[in-house]
């Protein structure tokens, strides 16, 4: 064998138990309680946890929006990536005006060979079906390509990127026929425009604005409308970034009648609140939809205890400072977005190091079930024949988060001081070391691009 990492605590989602795991040609070989014989590399993982590496299914890596580029491209981002045990990454590939499914995603694909880090894969965001009805016939080809999932912003009216009813409608029918995930960011535009119109005449500016023009009911709207028109057209949905009560409220209704609807948290919104906007440096952790008040912080942990919420994914969208700053004395001006693709899984690890939730719910969470919803089929769980993406975990590390020791092109992190009681000290991607106790060690364009299964399926 090429790898064996004996001695470890294996995490699943169904349990924890002692193992050793063997590794051939970046496949998982052999699970047992001992592996006799020898490899090419043995690894002691003694009072380490041995963890499936981590899906990120939502980021903006290298992504133009609010006059500027996200700070992190396809190398720094992946890079980020792996060096938080993060070994697969969803980046949204944008269809603009003029342009096809397909033709989109292999730009984006272009970008990301030769420099990712960890393995990738593509969702589509759908943003002119109006003009371009055409586009409904692409989707069996992009399905075939490995593409099951597009997008549909309900907002960015004014930036050329929302759909409209009829429009998510069709999607969501033509999505349902060839085995397509339809995602959502839902929020109201028409709510949000009046509200900030009204704000800017009153000369109300800062950060805390941000969060006003689109508060709790301006998001439970459109997540509400948008599991209507899903459960009208019997097809599934998979709510991105979900951050209010009565959104999430919405969708274990919706669940509890049978209905196949997705909900995403991020950690930003199980860390944060609204009171972020009245600090000094609020316009740092603008986003859309923006972090909430402390009721829907504490349902969203609910959800997460209680099977609501499906994934954990992070929405990772840096600017640097300089660009954030651009809104100092205007929220409008802020590049929304924020980091977090290295602080997802010792995060959520971190929780349950804490207690606040499972081991094993980490892992559903943040590993295995957005892989098998997005048909991710050789990755997410630690299972004979599936890739050997593998964490080493060290519950006994504490370890402070800061600008300086993550492995981004950001120069400033709403995580800056959080501590964590836990952190990854190594990660494989398909069984070769990429990161190793604080340092990548990998070879950037080790990545691979993955062709999907039909998503929408747990």
């Amino acid at each position: 064998m090429d790898l064996i990492i004996k001695n470890g605590t294996v995490v699943t989602a169904s349990g924890i138990f002692a193992a050793d795991i063997g590794v051939e040609q970046g496949k998982i070989k052999t699970i047992a309680e001992k592996i006799e014989g020898a490899a090419a590399k043995v690894v002691d993982a003694k009072g380490l946890y041995v963890l499936p590496g981590a899906v990120d299914v939502h980021t903006h890596l290298q992504m133009p929006f609010g006059g500027t580029v996200s700070a992190d491209g396809y190398q720094s981002g992946t890079r980020a990536a792996v060096c938080g045990g993060v070994t697969t990454v969803f980046d949204y590939a944008i269809q603009r005006k003029g342009k096809g499914i397909l033709e989109t995603v292999k730009e984006r694909q272009a970008l990301a060979e030769g420099g990712a880090c960890s393995d990738y894969a593509f969702h589509c965001a759908i943003t002119n079906l109006g003009e371009n009805a055409e586009l409904l016939d692409e989707f069996p080809a992009a399905a075939d390509y490995g593409v099951s999932s597009f997008k549909c912003f309900m907002v960015y009216r004014k930036e050329g990127m929302m759909i409209d009813d009829g429009q998510l409608m069709r999607i969501l029918e033509k999505a349902k026929d060839v085995g397509i995930l339809t995602n959502v960011h839902a929020e109201n535009p028409d709510v949000i425009d009046a509200r900030i119109a009204a704000f800017l005449k009153e000369g109300k500016t800062s950060a805390w604005y941000h969060y006003q023009s689109r508060p709790e009911f301006v998001e439970a709207e459109a997540v509400k409308r948008a599991i209507h028109w899903a459960v009208s057209a019997n097809a599934p949905l998979y709510i991105v970034h979900l951050a209010c009560k009565e959104g999430l409220e919405a969708v274990a209704e919706a669940r509890s009648q049978g209905y196949p609807i997705f909900a995403e948290t991020c950690p930003q919104y199980l860390e944060f609140t609204s009171d972020v906007y009245k600090r000094e440096d609020g316009r740092n952790f603008v986003c859309s939809p923006p972090m909430k008040g402390p009721e829907s912080q504490a349902a969203l942990w609910k959800g997460i205890q209680l099977g609501v919420i499906d994934t954990v994914a992070t929405d990772h969208c840096p600017f640097k400072q300089a660009e954030k700053d651009w809104g100092k004395d205007n929220f409008t001006k802020i590049p929304n977005g924020c980091a977090g693709i290295e602080n997802l899984y010792p995060y959520m690890l971190s929780a349950a190091n804490s207690g606040k939730i499972s081991f094993s719910r980490a892992v559903e969470l943040c590993a295995e079930t957005p892989a098998a919803l997005f048909g991710c089929t050789a990755k997410g769980s630690i299972t004979v024949g599936k890739d050997a993406d593998l964490v080493l975990y060290d519950p006994k590390k504490n370890f402070e988060i800061s600008v300086k020791n993550m492995h981004s092109d950001y120069d400033n992190t709403i995580w800056e001081g959080k501590k964590l009681k836990g952190y990854p000290v190594q990660t494989y991607l398909r069984g070769t070391l990429v990161y190793d106790n604080g340092s990548y060690v990998g070879v950037p364009g080790s990545g691979r691009y993955i062709k999907r299964g039909a998503s929408g399926r747990k």
